[in-house]
């Protein structure tokens, strides 16, 4: 385990607010690759370009066992950090998702509280903060400190009032830190005013979603956010590219 504690201690390091790490998001071994050789010190691996390179819908229509699959190609790959998007855990315990991330060669994971097994409903902020505190206990037995980025989907719901949204996402990502969270995740956040209030009331980093080629690295960076990663817009973009190649063949 020691290689994979010196990775999670050097990717967690790279969390730096207003000088945000940018973490390509990417699906298999040869984005990966590309990723790296670009010059990116760390990689996020997202479930919905996972499933959707393997012909699986995203919200956990692949499962654990497929999503490692892919992961272990990548860490194979490259000799970077790699931190993976487990969706809400796939219905299973901490401490099977934290074994199969680490065989697989991770340091990282993103845990969100939309629960697609059950109906897509929302966890409740102490019971998603339970679930970050088992995958914390498990990480640390296992002797690797494992960068646990809680992921709210309060925004991209758009759950209850907007009035005071930003309020009770805080509330709900501060038990998530206290229960042993590294980096917070409001997914979903885009006005200005929003993002600042959470990376200036919230105790840890602040990760974010870039687009990668619409969004501003200076700006986020501005806006005090410590990590940027793609979501599934690093493959959309290609797959528009692809379709804009292919379409002067027809």
């Amino acid at each position: 385990m020691t290689s994979l504690e010196s990775k999670a201690k050097a990717f967690l390091a790279l969390h730096r607010p207003g000088d945000p790490a940018v973490l390509p998001t990417v699906w298999d071994a040869w984005s990966a690759k590309v990723a790296v050789d670009a010059g990116f010190a760390a990689l996020t691996v997202g479930s919905h370009p996972v499933a959707d390179s393997i012909g699986r819908a995203d919200g956990e229509g692949m499962t654990f066992a497929e999503s490692l699959t892919r992961v272990r190609q990548i860490t194979e790959a490259v000799e970077v950090p790699v931190s993976v998007d487990i969706e809400s855990g796939y219905g299973l315990e901490p401490a099977q998702l934290i074994e199969g991330l680490l065989e697989a060669g991770a340091v990282g994971l993103n845990i969100e509280d939309t629960v697609h097994s059950e109906g897509k409903r929302l966890r409740a902020p102490q019971e998603h903060a339970d679930l970050v505190h088992g995958l914390r206990q498990f990480a640390d037995a296992a002797g690797v400190h494992v960068v646990v980025n809680a992921r709210t989907d309060m925004f991209l719901r758009q759950d209850g009032d907007e009035a005071d949204r930003v309020d009770r996402a805080i509330e709900r990502l501060r038990l998530a830190a206290a229960a042993g969270a590294d980096v917070l995740f409001p997914a979903g956040a885009q006005a200005d005013a929003d993002v600042r209030r959470l990376t200036g009331e919230l105790p840890l980093p602040i990760s974010m979603v870039g687009l990668p080629d619409k969004s501003d690295k200076a700006v986020l960076a501005d806006q005090g956010v410590a990590r940027i990663s793609f979501g599934p817009y690093l493959q959309r973009a290609l797959t528009a590219e692809i379709e804009r190649l292919l379409a002067r063949w027809k």
